[in-house]
C-alpha cells in the first residue's frame, strides 16, 4: 500500500486524527440490542499479528456508516499472511469481534491468529490438524481466531456468545477463540 504525503500528513495520520476526534466527541450506547450490543455509535477494532509484527487500531464505523479506507486496511491486515492473498472480510465478523471486545472492557488488542485463509493454506492446515474444517468460513472471510492475554478463553467465548450472531469455538488447549458470522452455534471447551 502506498501513502501519499501532503503537507507532512499521511492518509493514515489523517484517519487517526479523525478517529481520535470522533472517539472523544461521540456518545456510545453500550446497551444496544442484538449482536451490536457494546458497539456504540463508533466501532473500533484493535489487533496485532505476531507472525507479521503488524498492528491495527482502527475505527471502521461511525454512526451507521462503514469507513471504506478503514475496512480496506482491516481486509489487508486480516489477509492470508502465508501468501499475501486478500479477500473482503465479512463486515458482520468484524462487528462481532468489535462488540465482543467492547463487552470484555479491555484496551489490549486482540492477537489475530487466523483471519482469511486461502484454499491452499486451509488444505495445508487440514493436512497438519484434524481440527481444520474442509469448508472453513475462514476461506470466505467470515471467521477469525483470536486471543487476549488478559482474558481467558471462557471469558472471550462468553462475550462473543452474548452477541448471538454467529459461531463461537473455544480452543482452551491452544488458548484462542474462533468467532464467525455463520449460524449461531458453539463448540469446544
Amino acid at each position: 500500500m502506498t501513502e501519499q504525503r501532503d503537507a507532512g500528513l499521511t492518509r493514515r495520520a489523517l484517519l487517526g486524527a479523525f478517529a481520535a476526534t470522533a472517539v472523544t466527541a461521540a456518545p456510545t450506547f453500550s446497551n444496544a440490542a442484538g449482536f451490536l450490543r457494546g458497539s456504540g455509535d463508533i466501532r473500533r477494532v484493535k489487533m496485532y499479528n505476531g507472525r507479521t509484527g503488524e498492528r491495527l487500531d482502527m475505527i471502521y464505523w461511525i454512526e451507521g456508516d462503514y469507513i471504506g479506507d478503514a475496512v480496506k486496511e482491516i481486509n489487508f491486515f486480516m489477509r492470508d499472511w502465508r501468501n499475501n492473498k486478500i479477500i473482503n472480510i465479512d463486515l458482520r465478523t468484524i462487528d462481532i469481534m468489535a462488540a465482543a471486545h467492547n463487552l470484555l472492557d479491555v484496551n489490549e488488542p486482540y492477537m489475530l491468529l487466523s483471519g482469511y485463509r486461502s484454499p491452499e493454506t486451509n488444505a495445508m492446515l487440514r493436512r497438519r490438524s484434524s481440527g481444520v474444517a474442509k469448508n472453513s468460513l475462514h476461506m470466505r472471510g467470515e471467521a477469525a481466531d483470536l486471543r487476549l492475554a488478559s482474558r481467558s478463553v471462557n471469558q472471550m467465548a462468553r462475550a462473543a456468545s452474548a452477541c448471538r450472531a454467529g459461531g463461537v469455538g473455544r480452543y482452551s488447549r491452544s488458548n484462542f477463540v474462533h468467532m464467525d458470522c455463520g449460524p449461531v452455534r458453539s463448540w469446544g471447551s
